[in-house]
């Protein structure tokens, strides 16, 4: 199993003080989160796009670049690409880019995007939410097969035999698709043969086997080569040298992030009896200590046969030295016992 990290790079207020870090603070950090993760020997570290004022990245692939000239083995993915509110040809260029600073590291995590911001920033109508992702997923995996392409769709100006440089590293770019929880998403990853993300942030695990039921099921009945079969879990979580430490570090930033969000959405505010309910054994948080990370990751293994977990340490701003000391955990203890154990 690879086991990586996934971060929006949020820029709340600090819990500890109440104040906001600048962006280049913020940004400062997360390089050295990134080296840091490279340097432990995590498998991936993927970055979120958005636009709006708590979370700093608006571009993946230019923070990525960054971090592959600053990295020697990890993966570099966004989580997502919002593809649906972007041209697929900028999308492959910018990440082929990315992939030939990395020497062939780069990844895509495609998604229609559960936050709307990029729809009118960018001039798409949501009436077109759908069919704009399954036509810009269609031409992104042509561009990824061909060096010169012919194509015609309805949401984008048709191209006639032309090629789009730079070429990847790779012979291909991964390209993964990021799933919420709707079959429709499911069937279109899987009838692709690409991999596919399942995110997790809300109740209980075991309610998302059968997606990856219906995943493996059209998978293999598209006849799709089983031996490229691959499936990532994507989960909130936060570790610390014990579990009470974890929790009380993680709720403040956390609760008040998923809040505001929740304002914007029509949820109720997250309360702590919420929190300690989502890090329970079958909750969907990974909240706790190593060893309790370490029994979820497993326990969700044996629900789904995943073969990547993706753990999104910052929801809401941390203090930068508890983010890499779970990042440390994360890498010299729970991912060598979870790799152990699955291994055998």
């Amino acid at each position: 199993m690879e086991i990586g990290i996934t971060t929006f790079v949020e820029n709340t207020p600090n819990p500890e003080t109440g104040k906001l870090l600048s962006p280049y603070e913020r940004m400062s950090n997360l390089m050295e989160e990134i080296e840091l993760a490279d340097q432990l020997g995590l498998d991936v570290f993927s970055i979120g796009e958005h636009h709006r004022p708590d979370f700093i990245v608006s571009s993946p692939a230019v923070v990525l670049a960054a971090a592959a000239v600053k990295t020697r083995n990890i993966k570099l993915s966004s989580a997502v690409t919002v593809l649906s509110s972007d041209d697929p040809v900028r999308v492959f260029q910018d990440f082929a880019h990315v992939d030939l600073l990395s020497g062939g590291r780069a990844e895509i995590m495609a998604g229609r995007g559960s936050f709307i911001e990029s729809f009118p920033l960018f001039g798409q109508d949501l009436k077109d939410y759908n069919t704009l992702f399954s036509e810009k997923l269609e031409l992104l995996m042509l561009l990824n097969k061909t060096e010169k392409v012919t194509w015609k769709g309805k949401h984008r100006p048709a191209i006639d035999n032309l090629g789009v440089y730079p070429r990847p590293h790779q012979k291909e770019l991964p390209i993964w698709v990021a799933v919420g929880g709707t079959p429709e998403s499911v069937v279109r990853a899987a009838s692709n043969g690409l991999p596919m993300a399942l995110a997790i942030i809300g109740g209980s695990p075991e309610r998302f086997v059968p997606f990856t039921n219906l995943y493996k099921e059209v998978y293999r009945k598209a006849g799709h080569d089983q031996a490229k079969f691959q499936l990532g879990i994507n989960s909130h979580g936060y570790i610390a040298d014990d579990s009470q430490k974890a929790a009380d570090e993680f709720y403040g930033p956390y609760a008040y992030l998923m809040s505001q969000i929740g304002r914007e959405r029509g949820w109720s505010a997250m309360n702590r009896e919420q929190f300690e309910m989502m890090r329970a054994p079958e909750g969907s948080l990974l909240v706790g200590s190593p060893q309790q990370v370490i029994d979820k990751i497993l326990w969700e293994y044996e629900l789904f046969g995943n073969t990547r977990f993706l753990f999104h340490i910052s929801v809401g701003t941390l203090p930068h030295e508890k983010v890499l000391r779970a990042i440390e955990l994360l890498g010299t203890v729970v991912a060598p016992a979870v790799k152990k154990a699955v291994a055998k």
